[in-house]
């Protein structure tokens, strides 16, 4: 009788593979007939099947083409080479129309067996932590940035303000006396724009336990106060999220900012009485953010029914002073995505005419 593998190389304790369960790509040790002597628990999630569903069968049955896989995995473990990269088509029977996943396939070879290691990173997950790893890299250039810009205009700042001052006590002409105002007035407007640069950076931290759906009912308390006709604010909240430690005022700062930019870019919409802002709360599981690996992470969608954020500026949206509208200071997304990352979280954007959706990531304990 031909041993079952599920049973040989179980996910028990006494599985020399147990620790590929913990991560976060899938992983499956194969012979190189395509039959599996272990799938880890990501593989199962991807597929939608129990793992010893997974290793009844054969690894290569699971992808669309799979003859360079195969070609791969004989050739790893005749020792042809020691590791070999391939991109592939995984079959998911879960999915809701059967529609295949890109993946990557790394394949290395397994020191003591007649075996290779397989594994799978989803080309879009791949994306996004290259494109996480950029929005880090620039947000903290743009920080240093701002730091040294807004130092450099602060200081002479005050001599102009000053120097105004004084220019004003000496003028008796009171149309001169207005230049001098003027004067005084734009060094004020500059100095609070100064201010707002360099404030997350130098304001204290004021570390509680927060529950998001306070933030959430506060900031929509305070949108539906500003704009009480013509705009709905849904919810739409998993209760079972845990409370995490942070600061809850960056945090109500942070989805204030995205929430109040929803509802500028719905003045059509509350005008005509249909504008939708949705606040969507859930637990993401797995997730790698800033190259590290966390087990369970908050997922806030902020969503709006809008005309979509302009193709021009969609790549830039979180750069300081880039705005989508006319009068807006281009500080809002970048203070809140300031916020977020001070809690070890990313915001991202997806956006398309009639449905742009921001997503707030945030580690959980």
């Amino acid at each position: 009788m031909t041993p079952d593998p599920a049973s040989e190389f179980g996910s028990g304790p006494q599985s020399p593979y147990t620790a590929l369960d913990h991560l976060a790509t899938m992983v499956a040790v194969v012979h190189p007939d395509g039959r599996c002597l272990f799938a880890n628990a990501a593989f199962e999630h991807v597929l939608g099947l129990s793992r010893r569903s997974v290793l009844r069968g054969s690894l290569f049955d699971w992808f669309v083409d799979s003859q360079q896989l195969r070609d791969t995995v004989a050739a790893v473990v005749r020792n042809d080479y020691s590791t070999s990269r391939l991109d592939a088509l995984l079959k998911r029977p879960s999915a809701p129309h059967g529609e295949p996943l890109p993946v990557h396939a790394i394949v290395n070879q397994m020191e003591r067996e007649n075996a290779a290691i397989v594994e799978l990173v989803e080309i879009e997950q791949q994306t996004r932590q290259d494109r996480e790893e950029r929005a880090l890299d620039q947000a903290q250039a743009t920080k240093e940035l701002i730091r040294n810009l807004a130092h450099e205009i602060k200081n002479p700042l005050g001599g102009i303000r000053g120097a105004a001052q004084l220019l004003e006590m000496e003028v008796e002409s009171r149309e001169l006396t207005e230049y001098t105002q003027v004067i005084i007035n734009e060094a004020d407007r500059l100095q609070a724009l100064v201010d707002r640069l360099l404030a997350p950076h130098r304001k204290p931290h004021v570390v509680v336990d927060v529950n998001i759906h306070e933030v959430c009912e506060r900031v929509r308390a305070l949108i539906l106060a500003e704009f009480p006709r013509g705009l709905a604010v849904q919810r739409d909240y998993d209760i079972s999220i845990p409370d995490f430690r942070g600061d809850r005022e960056q945090l109500i700062q942070a989805v204030l900012n995205i929430a109040h930019n929803a509802a500028q870019a719905l003045t059509e919409r509350i005008a005509a009485g249909d504008a939708v802002i949705t606040l969507r709360t859930r637990i993401a599981r797995q997730v790698t953010l800033g190259k590290q690996r966390y087990r369970l992470a908050l997922d806030l969608h902020i969503e709006d029914n809008g005309p979509g954020v302009s193709e021009s500026i969609r790549d830039r949206i979180f750069y300081p002073l880039v705005s989508g509208r006319d009068g807006g200071s281009g500080l809002g997304l970048t203070l809140a995505q300031t916020f977020v990352q001070q809690h070890q979280g990313m915001i991202e954007c997806d956006s398309v005419p009639g449905k742009t959706t921001f997503k707030i990531v945030i580690p959980l304990p």
